[in-house]
């Protein structure tokens, strides 16, 4: 749920804050991102490597930890709550309703492609083909929000695809035990696909803030997150019963390696993961930047493979690590990219607050 943060209204409690306090704020969010981040990916490939096989299933978990989001928006201000549902400016309730229900609708085929992407592969090449995401997040920003393609973006843009294409040709590519060429095959196409649409609902979520909701408060982007993983739920829970999975649940459970109590905590601790991650995200846009939440997002993918080495002993060949590097060079260009238009902005806000002073001292 990453949003540019050019409007936000909702940061006062943060301005409020000494400064190691907000260090400290940072840190923990921080530490929320990457730990639900890279455990959520461990424990999915955990479900899978004891048995599990139910992709509807690794589906409906990345989702169905939302009701933990409602803690933080309880804690909100009331006025702040008030202001969303009184401005004059707010769409009707049906055309919020529509925009959630559609974006839940690509959440969850997002979803459902990263749960297929992480059945064929392992959890670090999983990961180096997810940093892609930068890349394809570059393109639809500039189809859809009118981002400048500037010679760094589009040096990010080509060393990132340069990582996937490594990946993709890599002949002693490792995927989990029993999988065959086409069905890596199948996981690097899913994989790949699912950075790209999750990049566009980025974009498109980005769009509705600007074009729809015209508001980017704190519990309004909470509100977001909540609504469209409900309905994300709700499409992943129709899937597994009208894909007939359901049936064969117990029968998993009871196949389970590592026992049935361990098979049920996976599944909760997987989908809590993935909220923390979820709180992490949104606690960095609105005490930093959505810029910054982004690049913290993508630096958890460049942890993964070295997390997924030592839990499951994942083999790093030549290439695999070539890629990551690469992956890290596309990622360090991309951001020193937005930090010269950060610094640009900034100078330029500056003159303008000199321009006003000098303006107002000769009125005087």
């Amino acid at each position: 749920m990453l949003i540019q943060d050019e409007n936000l209204t909702d940061r006062s409690p943060f301005l409020k804050l000494r400064r190691w306090q907000w260090w400290l704020l940072v840190a923990i969010n921080i530490l929320f991102l990457i730990a639900g981040q890279a455990a959520a990916v461990l424990l999915g490939r955990f479900y899978y490597d004891q048995g599990g096989n139910s992709t509807w299933m690794a589906t409906f978990v990345q989702t169905a930890g939302f009701p933990i989001l409602c803690i933080p928006l309880i804690f909100l201000h009331p006025s702040q709550k008030l202001e969303t549902s009184t401005s004059s400016t707010y769409p009707s309730i049906k055309i919020v309703a529509l925009l959630y229900f559609v974006l839940g609708l690509l959440v969850a085929g997002d979803n459902m492609l990263y749960s297929v992407g992480l059945l064929y592969l392992s959890a670090s090449t999983y990961s180096l083909i997810c940093a892609t995401q930068l890349a394809f997040n570059a393109v639809f920003s500039y189809l859809l929000n009118s981002q400048k393609l500037t010679a760094l973006i589009l040096n990010s843009v080509v060393i990132l695809s340069l990582s996937a294409a490594l990946i993709a040709v890599n002949e002693d590519s490792d995927g989990p035990s029993g999988v065959s060429k086409g069905k890596y095959l199948v996981g690097f196409i899913c994989t790949l696909g699912a950075s790209a649409l999750y990049s566009l609902l980025l974009s498109l979520m980005q769009l509705s803030f600007q074009k729809v909701l015209r508001k980017e408060t704190y519990n309004v982007v909470l509100e977001m997150q909540i609504y469209t993983s409900l309905v994300a739920t709700c499409v992943s829970t129709v899937g597994m019963f009208g894909s007939g999975e359901w049936k064969g649940l117990q029968d998993e459970m009871k196949g389970f390696k590592s026992g049935r109590v361990s098979y049920v905590l996976t599944l909760v601790w997987t989908a809590v993961s993935w909220q923390v991650c979820a709180v992490g995200v949104v606690g960095l846009i609105f005490a930093v930047s959505s810029l910054f939440s982004n690049v913290i997002s993508t630096l958890s993918l460049a942890i993964t493979p070295l997390a997924a080495l030592l839990v499951f002993h994942d083999e790093m060949n030549g290439v695999k690590v070539i890629a990551m590097l690469l992956a890290l060079c596309g990622f360090c260009s991309y951001i020193y990219q937005n930090y010269l238009d950060d610094t640009k902005a900034r100078k330029s806000e500056s003159q303008s607050h000199t321009d006003d002073v000098i303006q107002e001292s000769h009125h005087v």
